[in-house]
């Protein structure tokens, strides 16, 4: 596994990047190392069944077969407004 060097600048430019790297990040300022990232191992995230997203998809068609664009809207917009109110 090698090493890489960057500047303090570059590493905040592309930090989304060294993230999703396997290699350890080098973070220097003028030629000296002020730290090193050393990326851990990721979990891998589990896998969803197809049959269990195809029953999601089932239910969510199902509950969604007698409402129309603008009750949807209405019900997303009333909801909000509880969200909100319940927040202050």
């Amino acid at each position: 596994m090698s090493t890489i060097k960057v500047g303090v600048r570059q590493f905040r430019e592309r930090i989304a990047s060294f993230l999703e790297a396997r290699d350890p990040v080098a973070v220097t300022r003028r030629g000296e190392t002020l730290g090193v990232y050393v990326p851990t191992r990721r979990k891998r995230p589990p896998t969803a069944d197809p049959s269990e997203l195809k029953a999601a998809a089932d239910r969510l068609a199902a509950a969604l077969l007698d409402m129309n664009e603008e009750d949807l809207v209405a019900e997303f917009k009333r909801r909000r407004r509880q969200r909100r109110g319940a927040a202050r």
